[in-house]
């Protein structure tokens, strides 16, 4: 059946109702109207993800959700963009009719793509559509097609071949016989990557109907290996990346690859000749076919004899996969079953990510021959060029042009957006291949007479320079090692110009690449750059660090419009001719108008101001906590500067000082009538600024905490007062204000305006007299700045981390957290000092382990960086290995293999002249031992971080520190890009080294690029969050199904925010009591996180544990406990068994296990989780009274009571120190140990009558209670921090209409005309439970998608 539109509610994403798939690169989004030339950038593969129907898939997978009709906050917006679908029916050559649902913004293309991904015509590509005989146009959008209406019919027409439509043709049946093979996953290319959900619940999860097990389940097997148990001290490796069933992938054929005799010679190529190909059969039969313009045929060529006359029978086919059906059964038979795989996996498995993901181990695999593979690697690929007139792309165009792109409405804004991010993440796959070709010596320098480290490259359209300190530039800065860290610093500022979007102000597409010790900046080209000097094109600031400045209006009006966003000071500096220079910017951001007229800034490294604790000035004190602290410390170069979060976060802190500040004088005068009060002319800071607490509150006293705020209120008006209008305020007051503004250090003394000046302390710039005053002031703003980092924002920091608010798991989730509160990475060692002097120290030991973990990987990475830059390509694997031996392995002196041909190749090296840069021709890697290993790394360690380490083996790190070698070996290759092979390493043999150049695969490219963010969706999803936060689920859930939607615009079906919008809308389903939605959305979530962020990523095992939580609540217990043994694992193998997370997990193991009762295994679960919360909550938490009432109720359940009371009256006392007597929970208990206790008694006395009586005693039967599912559903919910709130009846009718309503709609999107092919309904949904409402736990679900979560 087809849907009618007045079926669809009224703001239904366009295509909720067509395929339940319709996801791909931009396919089939609700997106608005495409432009043509946006779809020919986007160049979409043919592999593209278009579903047929009767995939076992649970309805609208790309995790749109019907949006509520009456969506009053963006309604008239949101409609625009809508548009109601219709169906088409298609006639295909040789199928049966079938009917399509398109939606009228689609062009004719995307109906293409549908069809080269349906099972029975993905074997076409070269086809078009007719309707009523005349051929429908690629590009058209369908509403334009005239006639083209609900029950059209569109024949499909096979057309001629040309040589591009024949390459595509081949490459796309190459596609689809590697559909299932995971290689490109592991060699890190095409934006595959990994996932391994499926292993663990053996398919799809939507299908329960068919798999449900009712509550007197079949045995299920719960023992898990031995590895993953509490207490285990092995951590194998292998079990990261399990088998997958159909990676053996079904062979079809042996080979398939272009024949030696093309091109066809000059009388071939008039007879219609094309290519050739050569192909041997599964049944070992070679034959030669020839690709014409009619399509495929058999020739009598053979490996050594051209003879390009048909064979006979010639087997003429339209697509080769006919051909080949026809010349080989085991072809015909195999394919068809792999075309059946691949539509049954989950979209989410196959589509490509934005932005490549490494993964640090891999299989051994055998190297197939691979015809397209092979020729990829020798014509430069890059990009699309198949699909695109004209060949190279002009990214500095493409990347400008998308920004040039109108945003009035919404659907602009989406348009626009969605451009610019296929742009930049198709700019970063082009950057990271060139940066590798660069490395590898595969590219020709543009200057290739000057030495190796000055050489530039231009490849592809896009400009490559290396991380050395040419021509002196960072002579005055430190150096190469300047130079190593000013991309970084200049990535940080495009990303944030970019992200003020000021129009008329352009930066340049940037990547950073590092990959085999070197660091490669690659940005795109301003027109007409190369053409001129530097010198005469710089228009605006300086090009040798502020010697000669020059200004530019035009500049200083565009820059002035992020000042204000950026907390930039609008200053005069002066040139060398000591004449006054107005700048808006550091002197180092350079303006230069292209050739195309537009305004681009360059060299944004110094976009925020210095970090004074790294810079030490002569003449200037620090104030006293950094003093304190052993600030400042010569830092190895001198571009430190303070990140954009502290920046936020100080003016944040200043803005609440000021606003306090004008409260206390509005008060006294109130109080005391006094005219002009002078308490704070002075301007020195009240001292509040040392304190970390939080600077609200603590002055007023307690008792005029209620006129505070309202003073708060009347400061608010005030300052809005003399801002609007110098007249209206009294003078007074102005004065208030004006204290305020003085002791807070705003440059402006009618509001609050703090801003800073990047350029002060920059050796080099000189400023004017008429400013000293100015400058002074702003000195000490940046004094105040870096005080504030190391008073507030690290003690803040641990506070966090001792309180659980964040929970990091590994040195990436630990950067995360820093990051965000803006402390630099080179604070580790302080904040691992305050860890140390913590009173909570053992509350914050996984913080100390995570954080030892990170600054000895970090260290390590350094020195690893300047050993690989020695070793030329013949020695990497050899030399990757032997680091490693050092770095982990306990074998005392492992011996570096040199490469066998050294001698022959220096002979041959003399004549090289372009060699890659650094191939000096030094075995020197080969020398180092691991003792001087370890000693250089705790050398880096109090040089780079100021912390001593103290250790001089592997072995007494991981006895000093408690750490892990299998954690240690993946924070270095995920921070060096090293893969290694999948086994089980020994790391302690003291008689063999653990690692052989066989066990490293490969070395990837770690890239930093740009994110664009989708703005719309993301304040959506804020907004939803906020709903959800007040309580209110149905407008949350909305909002959030709205912001998925746009997301999903923007971003395509793959994005790390998407994954947050997919976790939260689960959890509200859950709550809701629709559990098959949770589970559908949560398995979305899940997928995403793997392919997105990593298999072992933390946010990934955080994923998994919900989706256990929601399998649980819909009786799939066994998937629920394999999903759970993952997630520990993947605990155990990135952190270790000791960290607050794995209470958490093992409670939840632990009260399933309990479920099915197997209650030795339970307890010992639910035992190391009470230890756990003990050391990381303190005895006394709350969280500890919990475990003791989940330990004691197992032992109810053995009949020990004994052992259960002692436990439940240690969790009774905690409730009763912590909550009192009367609250409910201390009630609770209390009730539970009279019920053990009465148990207890009558076990005894049924004893003691046996004694007594002997076997003849006559005994009341014994109630022995097997938990209910109900009851363990229960407190999972509890400890999951999923709290129920009880609703009125009212509330409880509208959720269960609404309930009711959103399954008929997706009742209705499902039944598709499916007609051969009975559909499994869904069970209906639960309605909702009496008490369904929540609050999720602000820990779990932070307010913005980050990395945490």
């Amino acid at each position: 059946m087809v849907i009618k539109t007045d079926e669809l509610p009224a703001a239904a994403p366009a295509d909720s109702a067509r395929e339940p798939n319709s996801q791909a690169g931009g396919k089939g989004r609700p997106g608005a109207a495409e432009l043509p030339s946006v779809m020919l950038l986007n160049g979409d593969c043919p592999e593209s993800l278009k579903k047929e129907e009767g995939a076992p898939e649970p309805p609208r997978e790309n995790g749109l959700d019907e949006a509520e009709p009456g969506e009053e906050t963006t309604g008239q917006e949101v409609i625009v963009i809508q548009d109601t679908g219709f169906s088409v029916k298609i006639l295909a050559p040789g199928i049966e009719p079938f009917s399509l649902q398109v939606s009228p913004q689609e062009m004719v293309q995307e109906i293409h793509q549908v069809l080269m991904d349906r099972e029975d015509t993905c074997h076409r590509t070269c086809f078009s559509l007719h309707l009523d005989g005349n051929m429908l146009d690629h590009f058209s959008e369908l509403r334009s097609v005239e006639g083209l209406q609900e029950g059209s019919v569109l024949r499909v027409v096979e057309e001629p071949y040309t040589v591009r439509e024949a390459r595509i043709h081949v490459r796309h049946v190459r596609d689809l016989l590697k559909s299932l093979d995971p290689s490109d996953a592991f060699n890190g290319v095409d934006c595959n990557s990994l996932s391994f959900l499926s292993v663990f619940t053996d398919g799809d999860l939507g299908d329960s109907g068919k798999r449900k097990k009712g509550l007197e389940m079949d045995p299920i097997d719960c023992t898990p290996p031995e590895y993953i148990l509490p207490g285990s001290r092995e951590r194998p490796l292998c079990p990261l990346q399990p088998q997958n069933r159909d990676w053996k992938p079904l062979q079809c054929l042996k080979v398939l690859t272009m024949s030696g005799w093309n091109p066809p010679p000059g009388n071939r190529k008039m007879h219609g000749d094309l290519m050739y190909l050569f192909v041997i059969t599964a049944e070992d039969r070679q034959v030669s076919i020839t690709a014409s313009t009619r399509g495929f045929y058999l020739n009598q060529s053979t490996a050594y004899h051209f003879n390009p006359k048909p064979a006979s029978p010639r087997f003429l086919s339209h697509s080769l996969v006919e051909l080949l059906n026809q010349i080989s059964p085991t072809f015909k038979k195999n394919f068809a079953v792999l075309q059946k795989k691949r539509v049954q996996r989950h979209p989410f498995e196959r589509i490509a990510t934005p932005f490549q993901v490494y993964s640090w181990t891999a299989p051994q695999a055998e190297h197939a021959m691979d015809c397209v593979r092979a020729e990829d690697a020798y014509t430069s690929r890059l990009g699309y060029e198949e699909h695109i007139p004209g060949q190279t792309r002009d990214w500095n165009e493409e990347l400008q042009t998308t920004r040039e792109l109108p945003r009035k409405n919404l659907p602009e804004r989406l348009l626009r957006e969605r451009a610019i991010f296929k742009v930049h993440s198709d700019f970063t796959a082009a950057a990271t291949r060139g940066a590798m070709a660069v490395i590898d010596g595969n590219v020709m320098a543009i200057n290739p007479s000057e030495e190796t480290k000055m050489q530039m490259f231009i490849w592809n359209n896009i400009f490559f320079s290396l991380g050395f300190d040419v021509r002196d530039h960072y002579k005055d800065f430190g150096g190469d090692v300047a130079a190593y860290v000013a991309p970084a610093n200049d990535l940080n500022g495009v990303r944030t110009y970019n992200a003020v979007d000021v129009e008329g102000l352009y930066t340049l597409g940037t990547v950073v690449v590092d990959y085999r010790g070197y660091r490669v900046t690659a940005q795109s080209i301003i027109p007409g750059i190369l053409e001129r000097d530097q010198e005469q094109s710089v228009i605006y600031g300086s090009i040798d660090f502020g010697k000669t400045v020059v200004s530019h209006p035009r500049y200083l009006e565009l820059l002035e419009r992020t000042s204000r966003p950026l907390k930039i000071l609008r200053h005069r500096v002066l040139n060398d001719r000591d004449e006054e220079v107005e700048l808006c910017s550091s002197v180092e951001c350079k303006g230069i108008i292209g050739n195309d007229g537009r305004h681009y800034i360059l060299d944004l490294l110094r976009t925020f101001p210095p970090d004074l604790n790294f810079l030490p000035v002569p003449g200037e004190r620090l104030p006293e906590e950094c003093t304190r602290a052993g600030f400042p410390r010569t830092h190895r170069h001198k571009l430190c500067c303070l990140r954009q979060e502290l920046v936020d976060a100080f003016v944040e802190h200043r803005y609440l000082l000021f606003m306090k500040l004008a409260a206390l004088q509005l008060m006294q005068q109130k109080a005391s009538k006094i005219e002009n009060p002078t308490s704070l002319e002075n301007g020195s800071l009240p001292s509040s600024e040392s304190k970390p607490e939080d600077p609200l509150g603590s002055e007023a006293g307690s008792e005029e905490e209620g006129s505070n705020a309202s003073g708060l209120a009347r400061v608010k008006e005030l300052a809005e007062t003399i801002a609007s209008d110098d007249g209206a305020a009294d003078p007074r007051s102005r004065e208030v204000i004006r204290n305020a503004c003085k002791a807070v250090g705003s440059i402006s003394s009618t509001a609050f305006d703090v801003r800073f000046n990047p350029d002060i302390f920059s050796p080099g710039v000189r400023f004017p007299e008429s400013c000293q005053e100015e400058v002074r002031d702003q000195k000490q703003l940046l004094k105040d700045a870096a005080a504030f980092l190391l008073s507030c924002q690290i003690p803040g920091l641990v506070k966090d981390c001792t309180d659980h608010v964040v929970l990091p798991m590994d040195g990436a989730t630990l950067s995360e957290v820093m990051r965000q509160r803006g402390i630099n990475m080179r604070y580790l060692g302080k904040v691992l000092d305050l860890v140390l002097r913590s009173p909570a120290r053992d509350q914050l030991d996984h913080i100390y382990k995570i954080g030892i973990g990170e600054l000895i990987t970090r260290s390590a990475k350094h020195i690893f960086k300047t050993y690989l830059q020695g070793v030329e390509l013949s020695g990497l694997s050899a030399a990757i290995s032997h680091f490693l031996n050092c770095f982990l392995s306990s074998y005392p002196n492992p011996v570096a293999h040199l490469p066998a041909d050294e001698l022959v190749s220096k002979k041959r090296n003399r004549r090289r002249k372009n060699r890659p840069p650094g191939a000096a021709d030094n075995t020197a890697w080969a020398v180092m031992t691991p003792q001087e290993l370890w000693k250089n790394i705790c050398q880096e360690a109090k040089n780079y971080f100021d912390f001593s380490l103290e250790c001089e083996t592997v072995d007494q790190v991981v006895e000093t520190y408690g750490l892990q070698k299998i954690t240690l070996l993946r924070e270095i290759s995920l921070k060096t890009g090293i893969q290694i092979l999948l086994k089980e390493y020994s790391f302690d043999s003291r008689h063999k080294p653990a690692f052989t150049e066989e066990d490293v695969l490969n070395i990837f490219p770690v890239v930093k690029h740009v994110n664009p963010k989708a703005s719309d969706a993301f304040h959506f999803f804020q907004s939803g969050q906020a709903k959800v936060q007040q309580g209110f689920l149905k407008e949350g859930c909305e909002l959030i199904n709205e912001a998925l939607n746009l997301f999903n615009n923007v971003y395509g079906a793959m994005h790390v925010e998407i994954c947050a919008c997919l976790r939260l809308l689960a959890r509200l389903h859950y709550i809701m009591g629709d559990y098959a939605e949770a589970l559908s959305n949560q398995q979305k979530a899940v997928l995403m996180s793997e392919r997105v962020m990593g298999i072992e990523h933390p946010n990934t095992i955080q994923e998994y544990m919900h989706l256990a939580l929601y399998c649980f609540a819909s009786s799939q217990l066994s998937t629920a406990l394999s999903l759970l043994y993952r997630a520990r694992y993947l605990t155990l193998l990135v952190f270790g068994e000791d960290h607050p997370e794995m209470a958490l997990l093992d409670n939840n193991i632990g009260l399933v296990l309990h479920g099915v009762m197997e209650y030795d295994l339970s307890l010992r679960f639910l035992e190391n989780a009470l230890a756990v919360s003990t050391k990381y909550h303190g005895p006394k938490s709350l969280k500890v009274a919990l475990s003791h009432h989940l330990v004691a109720r197992v032992y109810e359940s053995k009949a020990e009571f004994r052992s259960a009371l002692q436990h439940e009256k240690e969790g009774y006392t905690i409730y009763k120190t912590q909550l009192g007597e009367d609250h409910e929970k201390t009630k609770e208990s209390s009730e539970y140990l009279k019920c053990l206790t009465q148990q207890a008694v009558a076990l005894q006395r049924t004893m003691n009558e046996i004694y007594r009586n002997g076997s003849s005693a006559n005994i009341p039967p014994l109630k022995f209670t097997a938990p209910s599912m109900a009851s363990v559903l229960e407190q999972l919910n509890v400890i999951n921090g999923i709290l129920f709130i009880p609703l009125s009846q009212k509330d409880l009718e509208n959720l269960k209409a609404e309930v009711a309503r959103r399954h008929q709609l997706q009742e209705a999107s499902k039944s598709r005309d499916k007609a051969e092919e009975p559909m499994a309904t869904e069970p209906e949904p639960a309605a909702a439970p009496e008490d369904a409402a929540s609050q999720p736990q602000a820990a779990k679900d932070p307010p913005s998608p980050s990395l945490q979560g």
